[in-house]
C-alpha cells in the first residue's frame, strides 16, 4: 500500500497546542504520523453522513479527518476532547 500524505490544518495544530499534557500530545502526534502508512486503523469510524470523513480516538481526545484516495493525501481538521470535539 502506499503511503499517504499528511496535513493538518492550522486549526487542527493549535487544537493540538492545547491539549493537557505534554504526553498526550505525544500519543495524538504518534497516532497522526500512523495514518501516513494506513489510513484506515482498526477502530477508525467512519463519520455518519460522509464518504470520506473518518475519527480515531486516543485516550479521551478525537482525531477528525478526511481521506482522499486519488490524491493519496489525509487531512487532520479537528483534535479536540471527546465532550467538545462534534461541535
Amino acid at each position: 500500500m502506499a503511503n499517504y500524505r499528511l496535513l493538518v490544518m492550522p486549526s487542527a495544530a493549535k487544537e493540538i497546542e492545547k491539549v493537557g499534557s505534554k504526553n498526550d500530545r505525544r500519543r495524538i502526534v504518534q497516532k497522526i504520523g500512523s495514518l501516513a502508512a494506513e489510513p484506515r486503523p482498526s477502530g477508525a469510524e467512519k463519520l455518519a453522513g460522509y464518504d470520506d470523513r473518518y475519527r480515531m480516538r486516543q485516550g479521551s481526545y478525537r482525531i477528525a479527518y478526511l481521506i482522499d484516495d486519488a490524491r493519496l493525501e489525509v487531512t487532520i481538521y479537528k483534535v479536540g476532547h471527546r465532550k467538545d470535539v462534534y461541535r
